[in-house]
């Protein structure tokens, strides 16, 4: 029976090896150095999304706020009405009567028209700064989007930089990046939206 013959393939096994590692060490680390900052960001895009609806549902609550008050004077301006219509029957009844009216209705009627006047002011400049906070409040949700949107993409390209990590390959990186990208500026546009 022949001798086989041996090759040393534990030599060879190992140059591959460490060919390997040494041509996707540098991806790696390109990967790990993107996914760091892209996790980075995305925290920063979270925090800026949740403060901005908080502050967003502060300002939709001062506005129901605002509201309420604002019902309240409209609710007195009618009660004020209801006083100075009643003034004004008692007057008109003195006057079929063909008595002179007391005076105490006519400054009792004119009172009440002049409270009444107050309330209609208070109650539209209360209508008024509700809808500035309304206005505002819309606004921040609008940023908000932008700044969930950008945490959503940021997030699925950490994703993706961790499949690129685990497969070494360069496309799912480029994916990656791309995504990252796009998140990133979503990111800077909530600012200016």
């Amino acid at each position: 029976m022949p001798e086989e013959i041996e090759i040393d393939t534990d030599n060879l096994r190992e140059a591959i090896d460490h060919e390997i590692e040494r041509e996707s060490g540098g991806l790696l680390r390109t990967i790990a150095l993107t996914t760091a900052l892209l996790a980075a960001l995305a925290a920063i895009a979270s925090l800026e999304a949740g403060g901005t609806v908080n502050e967003a549902l502060a300002l939709k609550t001062e506005a129901t706020q605002l509201q309420a008050q604002a019902s309240d004077q409209w609710s007195y301006y009618q009660a004020k009405g209801l006083k100075a219509a009643v003034a004004d029957a008692q007057k008109n009844i003195w006057l079929a009567l063909d008595k002179p009216p007391p005076a105490e209705l006519a400054t009792n009627a004119q009172r009440y028209l002049d409270d009444q006047k107050t309330s209609r002011e208070k109650a539209e400049a209360l209508e008024r700064e509700r809808d500035a906070r309304t206005v505002e409040s819309d606004a921040l949700m609008h940023r908000h989007h932008y700044f969930a949107d950008a945490v959503a993409l940021l997030q699925v390209a950490i994703a993706l930089g961790a499949i690129a990590a685990l497969t070494r390959r360069r496309a799912a990186w480029i994916g990656s990046a791309i995504l990252g990208a796009i998140g990133c500026g979503l990111f800077v546009f909530a600012f200016y939206a």
